[in-house]
């Protein structure tokens, strides 16, 4: 599993506790998964910098994936104009 993908599971997690889609199970043991998810997270965009790629830094793929799942950033569709 990615960074953003730990990332997006951690808020999944917390709007089913949220929302209550959670019946029959154990609220703790959700939240305790949704915390680890969001470590996990944590762990990956920390280990990642600003620098380019090029100078070790956050490939661009990779910073189009963290920037989606925070829900920052959405690419302009090939048609779309400034």
């Amino acid at each position: 599993m990615t960074g953003p993908e730990h990332y997006t599971r951690a808020e999944q997690l917390l709007r089913e506790v949220r929302d209550g889609h959670q019946e029959g199970t154990d609220v703790a043991a959700i939240l305790a998964a949704a915390q680890a998810h969001s470590t996990l997270a944590l762990a990956a965009a920390t280990a990642l910098n600003d620098h380019s790629a090029d100078e070790g830094g956050m490939p661009l793929l990779d910073h189009r994936a963290w920037a989606e799942a925070a829900g920052v950033w959405k690419p302009k569709s090939k048609g779309a104009t400034a």
